[in-house]
């Protein structure tokens, strides 16, 4: 029997993505994905821009002390930006833990968990630049029917609240070519949606010296027969320029949604975080993408109780947020992040104050988003069927997924109809909006099988232990390990 493994990830896109390759990496090393009972390897992905995401890597750590007292040859790895980060801090807090691995150097995490099980002794490995671009790695989806592409890595800004830089470090690009190639790999496999990431998708191009070369790979990727939706995060408002506006209007399977963070509608808090634009220009920037595409969603991040703000820059966000209209906020309470220039500025704001303006901001962009989302009832809509989404859909016997504008739906599926897979197409009716998501009960209701649905069953029958006909298993030059070894 293989040895099993679990991922846990904290964090952004970028860390989902990640653990995707962490997955691939541990299959070709010969782990199986654990089922029931407890797995052999647990492996952290971990975030290091908020303080509850360490605080809660150390207490899931120290829950999984008893087991790992009970099976010593149970394995525990910690990786990403708080392992980059926090290096041997993880080993002196976690004496436990047996592999602590950077953000630059995934690939590496099949031989250090052999050379910790063979030296009895925890392995750090943490390196200052990228030894290999992670999408070159094995990579196990979570998704058959939608699939994360890195277009880059690294960020060359310096926000004063953010560690992203120095962890993740300098931008670094893939070519126009490596990207367009697994995307097109991705379809051929089943995904009738990706989305191309980034830590500032709209700098792609940097590296090779093309400052257009985010709008031509929006377009080259409507070029694409058989991929039906392309997404993209995270812009930033400093370079957000109208080509990628265009392209994006004029490339019908760009879907019609925007993340774009504000991080505060204050202009003299923008200057302290050191984001190179200020409200007037973010406000511009939406104008301009509703004007070309006008059913466009748009959502943000927002930070609360940076330090020195005041209640007349919380009002300012406020306003921005009632101007710009948006379907989603992502809000959150700022905390010191050590190592970032805000963390040692004055005027840290109270807990309780941040805690008062998040709440007040809660209600204004919750009663944003309702408004923005009694807008569709009525409308039509064309979802693309997931499997999770819906976290309640057992219990109120319905189904989730995401409209092109990436609006969460939960529609109801009549008695009389087809039920959809996972990665087949919906069309339905809005029928009710609440702040987070729509329901489409009643009314019209079509389904359309598509190839996505297909790779979702397959799929499924490789986890039932049915391999497609011809498949083998790759190997990194490891030897398969399994369980009757220890």
């Amino acid at each position: 029997m293989s040895l099993t493994y679990e991922v846990r990830t904290y964090g952004c896109q970028m860390n989902v993505h990640d653990s995707e390759r962490i997955s691939g990496l541990l299959e070709s090393a010969g782990y199986e994905k654990f089922g029931d009972g407890d797995p052999d390897l647990v492996v952290f992905n971990t975030c290091a821009v908020r303080e509850n995401a360490d605080n809660k890597l150390y207490g899931n750590l120290g829950m999984l002390l008893p087991k790992k007292e009970a099976n010593p040859n149970m394995q525990i790895a910690v990786g990403g930006c708080l392992a980059q980060k926090d290096q041997d801090v993880i080993i002196q807090r976690a004496p436990w833990v047996d592999v602590v691995f950077g953000t630059h150097n995934m690939g590496s995490l099949p031989v250090l968990l052999e050379r910790a099980r063979h030296n009895q002794e925890a392995q750090i490995e943490i390196l200052e630049s990228l030894e290999v671009f992670p999408s070159t790695l094995p990579t196990r989806r979570d998704s058959a029917y939608s699939g994360w592409v890195s277009i880059s890595v690294g960020c060359n800004n310096s926000c004063t609240f953010c560690i992203v830089p120095s962890l993740r470090g300098k931008e670094k690009d893939r070519t126009p070519g490596e990207v367009l190639a697994e995307v097109k790999a991705l379809v051929q496999d089943g995904a009738l949606e990706v989305t191309l990431l980034g830590q500032n998708v709209n700098t792609y191009g940097v590296e090779f010296g093309d400052k257009g070369a985010f709008s031509k790979l929006l377009r080259a990727c409507g070029e694409i027969e058989g991929l039906e939706r392309v997404r993209f995060t995270s812009p930033h408002p400093a370079a957000f320029t109208d080509d990628v506006i265009e392209a994006m209007a004029q490339t019908p399977n760009v879907m019609p949604q925007l993340h774009m963070p504000l991080q505060s509608g204050s202009d003299r808090i923008l200057k302290a975080m050191r984001r190179s634009y200020r409200s007037d220009k973010y406000l511009g920037i939406l104008d301009r993408v509703r004007m070309a595409i006008p059913d466009a969603a748009i959502s943000t991040d927002i930070i609360v109780g940076f330090p020195g703000e005041t209640e007349e820059d919380f009002q300012q966000t406020i306003e921005v947020v009632k101007a710009a209209r948006f379907s989603i906020c992502y809000t959150y309470q700022y905390s010191i992040r050590p190592g970032t220039p805000a963390g040692e500025m004055a005027d840290q704001i109270p807990k309780d104050v941040v805690q008062e303006r998040y709440e007040r901001l809660l209600q204004v962009v919750n009663q944003v988003a309702w408004e923005e989302n009694k807008q569709q009832i009525g409308k039509q809509v064309e979802v693309l069927v997931a499997n999770g989404e819906g976290r309640k859909d057992a219990d109120t016997n319905r189904l989730s997924g995401r409209a092109r504008d990436n609006r969460l739906v939960h529609f109801e599926v009549p008695d009389s109809e087809a039920r959809p897979r996972p990665g087949d197409v919906v069309t339905v009716t809005v029928s009710q909006a609440a702040p987070y998501h729509l329901i489409a009960d009643g009314g019209s209701y079509q389904v359309r099988r598509t190839v996505g649905g297909d790779a979702h069953d397959r799929r499924e029958l490789e986890s039932c232990g049915v391999p497609p006909v011809g498949s083998g298993k790759v190997s990194l030059g490891l030897s398969v390990k399994v369980a009757s070894d220890f």
